[in-house]
């Protein structure tokens, strides 16, 4: 992988461009001329994600073009065009083609931000199958449903996380990515090694636009994680997020710094940015405020996507404070943020005020969810009032509206359940879970399950969820997840998760444990407890606070009365 030189595609690179009015692009909105606007005369490339997203930029003449750069944990820097992804990608599309895999199977990673995941990605989509992410820090009760659930044929993992497989490689083919002794010993092939044996031309194949490409799971209260398959469809409305939200142009250094393990990092650090030919870059390491600023200033990153969390944990380390005062006359050493987008919570206008000082630039909050992808931004493309607090407006191709329990629309001003319009909505891709898990519509309208309130200049106003989810450093998490989990222990005899309020994570999870007779609780159990989960569920998702009760409460029918629980964590 050579260092590569950037040049214009047909997106407005502009420096001066002039936003659009959001009122008469959402009103004038046509599909049609928006599939122009992204595939030109080629609209057939949305019939396979590989093409839309890397194959055209080949056949366009920017193959030289940076699709990612990499820099690893020590620090070492790769760049990685899209000719040389084409090539890579070319390669274990062959190899995974030997193994028997054909459109619809599903294909993992649990990788680390890296090369090797972005190349698995486009081989999976490459040749139709489905690319499903496995986030690093899962554990094996996590992995296993995911797999057991979408079948998954072959998965590609590193040292560091081969173990959680220890009991699973009977039912999957598996690949590592590291050492080829590492691999012999645990039987798996080798990456490098059987990816040099493959040849670096493969024809895409053609599918349909409900044909999924993705395969999620999304958290929820009852039960299991629901599957959520995302099919081509979803490539105009993640265009248009990417496009109008985001404002991403092509002279943009573009860092999202959402893992793809999850759907933010996955739609829009890898689809979006590749979609529209432009690069995006990967941070291997895990957060820390020092780095992230280092990693900002060193390739001059423009425009950013993150979280609520992540920028206060920024505002909290301080270390943003003279970042500009400090580099004296130095350009090289300055912050060059052209713009910032934040999702997954609700931003506060104390962290706004902060990124407006400190990393001098404006920020925008936006909306969205594993199913749907995004719905309602603050959009920095689209000209319209963005009352800091507030979700945005609606992404052109949807109608958005607030029902109340009975499925009648809401006046501005009430607060009610946000749903989609489907008939009303042209870039609304989702049409149900995976394995029927759960009804989501209700007649014409999908119901999100979040509480938000539609004020008079058109702006939705996030209030909560209605299900009990707890977000927690931007990720959502299911309580019944973590109260299962925690019944493992043999200790436990019932227990309930909830959310704190935590001024950096914007929730923590806390468990309320109800112990077997003649069990004492003590820091020792509560650890135990933490640790299960740990490792059993995902390390995101652990209690941060276990307390011992002697009984939840409960409504008559026996359902766990979580509202109560909240109540109590916050008195």
């Amino acid at each position: 992988m050579n260092t590569t030189t950037q040049t214009p595609t047909n997106i407005d690179t502009d420096t001066n461009f002039t936003p659009k009015n959001y009122t008469d692009y959402y009103n004038n909105f046509d599909m049609n001329a928006l599939l122009s606007e992204i595939f030109g005369e080629h609209v057939d490339d949305r019939l396979n994600a590989y093409m839309a997203c890397c194959g055209r930029h080949i056949r366009d003449g920017r193959a030289d073009n940076a699709a990612l750069v990499h820099e690893d944990t020590a620090g070492n820097i790769t760049r990685m065009s899209f000719g040389e992804l084409d090539k890579a990608s070319a390669q274990i599309a062959n190899l995974l083609q030997s193994y028997g895999v054909k459109a619809g199977d599903k294909v993992a990673t649990m990788l680390p931000r890296t090369p090797e995941l972005l190349t698995v990605v486009l081989a999976t989509w490459r040749i139709g199958a489905v690319y499903q992410p496995l986030f690093t820090a899962f554990g094996y009760d996590s992995i296993k449903y995911r797999m057991d659930k979408a079948d998954t044929k072959v998965v590609f993992t590193n040292l560091e996380n081969r173990s959680k497989f220890e009991d699973l490689a009977a039912q999957t083919k598996m690949v590592l990515v590291g050492s080829a002794e590492d691999a012999q010993t645990w039987g798996d092939d080798h990456y490098s090694q059987s990816m040099a044996a493959q040849p670096q031309m493969i024809e895409a194949v053609t599918l349909d636009t409900d044909a999924p490409f993705l395969q999620m799971f999304t958290s929820g209260t009852v039960g299991k994680s629901k599957g959520v398959s995302v099919p081509l469809a979803a490539l105009p409305a993640f265009y248009l997020y990417m496009r109008y939200a985001i404002d991403l142009r092509d002279d943009d250094q573009y860092w999202n710094m959402a893992d793809p393990g999850w759907a933010y990092g996955l739609y829009y650090a890898i689809t979006g940015p590749l979609l529209l030919g432009i690069t995006t870059y990967f941070n291997e390491a895990g957060f820390d405020a020092t780095n992230t600023r280092d990693f900002m200033v060193r390739h001059k990153i423009t425009n950013l996507a993150s979280s609520p969390t992540a920028f206060r944990m920024m505002k909290s380390s301080g270390v943003f404070d003279n970042v500009d005062e400090s580099a004296h006359n130095d350009a090289n050493a300055k912050l060059s943020l052209r713009c910032a987008n934040s999702a997954g919570e609700t931003l506060n206008t104390e962290v706004v005020n902060w990124v407006e000082t400190y990393l001098n630039c404006q920020v925008k909050d936006q909306y969205g969810q594993t199913e749907t992808g995004m719905t309602c931004c603050a959009h920095h493309a689209l000209t319209h009032e963005s009352p800091v607090g507030s979700m945005g407006m609606a992404l052109p191709g949807h109608t958005l509206v607030v029902l109340d329990d009975d499925m009648t629309v809401l006046p501005d001003g009430e607060q009610g359940q946000l749903a989609v319009v489907v008939s009303q909505s042209p870039a609304f891709y989702f049409r149900g879970y995976s394995w029927n898990e759960k009804q989501a519509f209700v007649e014409d309208y999908y119901l999100t399950g979040d509480v938000v309130e539609r004020h008079s200049d058109g702006s939705y106003w996030f209030s909560g969820r209605d299900d009990d989810i707890i977000i927690t450093a931007g990720y959502r998490v299911g309580p019944t997840d973590v109260e299962n989990t925690v019944l493992e222990h043999d200790a436990v005899a019932e227990s309930a998760a909830v959310g704190v309020p935590d001024e950096v994570r914007g929730h923590t999870i806390k468990s309320y444990v109800v112990l077997k007779d003649g069990v004492e609780g003590s820091d020792e159990i509560a650890k135990e407890i933490q640790e299960l989960v740990r490792k059993r569920l995902s390390t995101h998702a652990y209690p941060r606070e276990v307390e011992f009760v002697t009984e939840l409460p409960k409504t008559p029918s026996g359902k766990i009365q979580r509202f109560l629980l909240r109540s109590l964590s916050a008195a």
